[in-house]
């Protein structure tokens, strides 16, 4: 996940320097190319942590990773507050039981070694092998349990992200961890980061450990299409499954503010995963059920459509004959904030001329996602930070010139990239209004869980599975055992 990151007064280029933590860098700059994040991908891709750097203005390169930034002024703690949010992302909290993951290999091994160890799971109780991305303030390790459960089958592979409290101290950027761990703790959604752990680590370390998303990131995976572009129905899939993540969010008062292709990871089974919640906004929702304009929008069945089509159509006549149709909305539309965060190319115009802003950011940041996914590009990306804001808040929308499109993708996305936020679909009713959207009809969300993704990583991808290191394991049996690697041992 691209890391929040400080824009100072004085924009100007600064020279790119890796460094390899442990501890996290100080106030060093690391950004990792496309093609690193590419190579990582096919060896340990979790590009839930990618990149770090300024953001400083830097001339457009589709190669590179965008990073997030953060210009609040409540980004500054005083004393006492970063003492509470010290205090918060200290407090070990078990993670609650996931019924959409019950079945799933890695959660079964976590169950299972906390029930047979004597404490909570902690850092003597995993191993990291690699690191996979590095942040401001953290860095993300690929990981597995140090002493398996004899019964698992499998080596499970897990995401654990660290961070130093010290260099999140220094950065005035505790508050942010914190709230990311208490969004972590809250969250239960198919397309959202399950927390399968949750520690510190002495003397001064913060863990999270959640699941490894070995497909890589969409940015990653868009430039391996052809053209850098998605297919239609690639990019309907997509955007589909992030509508879905981002109602669930609002629904639990949660306002995302850094959606792009870079926090949107590919699980092992194709579907996606949302990551990167330190810029998150956190306020109240209060779901309810309004009268709904196209019945036929709002109905959602398990089952496809060509069963029970006859029966389906009568039960509905039937109760829209008894009471009009509802629909759930459940849209944060009181939520409000100052804070000027997010990623240049995908802030709003609200958030890019300075005022206040709501939940309906999330609605322009998915517009822009869909025009990117289809375009290859961002609308309104300039030759530097400072140009691109000008475009968001002043520039009008266009499209490519080369192709027609589709005309239901152009309009969803016209609607979404309404300056005005009080005129932008879903602003008043969220998802519900988004996804009754001529650009889906025919796509059954109930049922988009259980589709099968457009892409979905091959099995050579993963590091360590299970039929290729076997087959290593015994192509290597006459050679002499190397010694442990003990370069991530940092507990």
């Amino acid at each position: 996940m691209d890391a929040a990151v400080r824009v100072p007064p004085a924009l100007g280029n600064k020279t790119v320097t890796e460094v390899t933590p442990p501890p996290p860098p100080p106030a060093g700059e690391e950004r990792l190319s496309d093609a690193d994040t590419t190579a990582s991908s096919t060896a340990a891709p979790n590009s839930s942590l990618s990149s770090a750097s300024s953001a400083a203005s830097l001339p457009r390169c589709s190669s590179l990773s965008r990073l997030s930034f953060d210009c609040s002024p409540s980004a500054a703690l005083s004393s006492s507050s970063a003492a509470a949010a010290a205090a918060a992302a200290s407090s070990p909290a078990p993670a609650p039981a996931r019924p959409h993951r019950a079945g799933d290999a890695a959660w079964a091994a976590i169950r299972a070694a906390s029930a047979s160890a004597a404490a909570p799971l902690g850092p003597r109780d995993f191993r990291l092998l690699r690191r996979v991305g590095g942040g401001d303030v953290g860095t993300v390790y690929l990981c597995r349990l140090r002493a398996p459960p004899a019964p698992a089958p499998v080596c499970c592979l897990y995401a654990m992200k660290v961070v130093d409290r010290r260099v999140a101290a220094a950065k005035k950027k505790l508050e942010h961890a914190a709230a990311e761990r208490r969004i972590l703790r809250a969250l239960d959604h198919p397309f959202l980061p399950t927390l399968f752990a949750d520690f510190d680590a002495a003397p001064h370390f913060s863990c999270v450990v959640t699941e490894f998303c070995p497909g890589g990131d969409l940015h990653s995976l868009r430039h391996r299409m052809p053209n850098r572009r998605f297919p239609l129905p690639s990019a309907r899939f997509y955007a589909a499954e992030v509508l879905l993540a981002l109602e669930y969010l609002h629904m639990m008062g949660i306002v995302y503010r850094d959606l792009k292709p870079e926090n949107v990871l590919i699980r092992a089974d194709g579907h996606i995963m949302l990551t990167d919640f330190d810029l998150s906004l956190q306020c109240t929702s209060t779901p309810s059920l309004e009268p709904c304009a196209a019945p036929e929008a709002a109905a959602a069945s398990c089952f496809p459509d060509h069963l029970f089509r006859r029966r389906r159509a009568r039960l509905r006549r039937a109760a829209s004959a008894r009471r009009p149709p509802t629909t759930l909305v459940a849209e944060p539309v009181e939520a409000r904030s100052c804070s000027f965060v997010g990623t240049h190319e995908y802030v709003a115009p609200e958030v890019a001329r300075g005022g206040p802003h709501g939940a309906a950011v999330d609605w322009w940041a998915l517009g822009v996602f869909l025009y990117e996914l289809l375009h290859g590009r961002t609308p309104f990306a300039g030759a530097d930070n400072e140009a691109t804001l000008r475009n968001i808040a002043r520039r009008p929308l266009s499209f490519p010139a080369a192709g027609a499109g589709d005309a239901d993708a152009r309009d969803l996305i016209a609607r979404l990239l309404a300056k005005d936020p009080r005129h932008r679909l879903g602003s008043r009713r969220g998802a519900a209004d988004v996804k009754a959207h001529p650009f889906f009809r025919g796509l059954n969300f109930a049922l988009l869980r259980s589709s099968r993704p457009p892409v979905v990583p091959a099995a050579s991808r993963s590091p360590l599975h299970r039929s290729q290191s076997c087959s290593a394991a015994r192509t290597r049996a006459s050679k002499p055992k190397p010694p442990p690697d003990t370069r991530f041992d940092l507990f």
